[in-house]
């Protein structure tokens, strides 16, 4: 299951999405339209702007802003990112790998259950990028 700070992460990247031609969005704005806490909102802008996928501007007619090149980011980044590990299990996870305890993963049947759930979602999440999550 998605934590919030990931759906909301996801939330804002489609806002911004959508009002790509519209210059930078205020936080407030993106806050009140997706009915996000705007100081948990402010942290994961910020993350996101560290992370190079989004830009802010200051001052006057600022705020934040997706970039043209961050469409094309597959959601698989965005998620490990935000959230973390794809996989369900600590001991599956590409990046993230950890061997459970009292664990033979040679002869464990959940272990190799949880690889193909995670090669499943992984294929569905390398494929699809930010620009997809805007319905058209």
């Amino acid at each position: 299951m998605l934590n919030k700070k990931t759906q909301y992460a996801f939330q804002a990247l489609m806002y911004l999405t959508e009002h790509i031609n519209d210059g930078p969005v205020l936080i407030a704005d993106i806050s009140k339209k997706k009915k996000i806490p705007l100081k948990f909102l402010e942290n994961i802008l910020l993350e996101l702007r560290k992370a190079g996928v989004l830009e802010s501007k200051k001052g006057k007619g600022g705020g934040y802003y997706i970039k043209p090149t961050s469409l094309k980011t597959p959601l698989s980044e965005i998620f490990r990112k935000i959230e973390g590990p794809i996989a369900m299990l600590p001991c599956v996870s590409l990046y993230f790998y950890e061997r459970c305890k009292n664990c033979d993963e040679k002869h464990c049947g959940l272990h190799d259950t949880m690889v193909l759930v995670r090669d499943a979602t992984l294929k569905i999440l390398d494929n699809k990028t930010i620009a997809d999550l805007v319905k058209k």
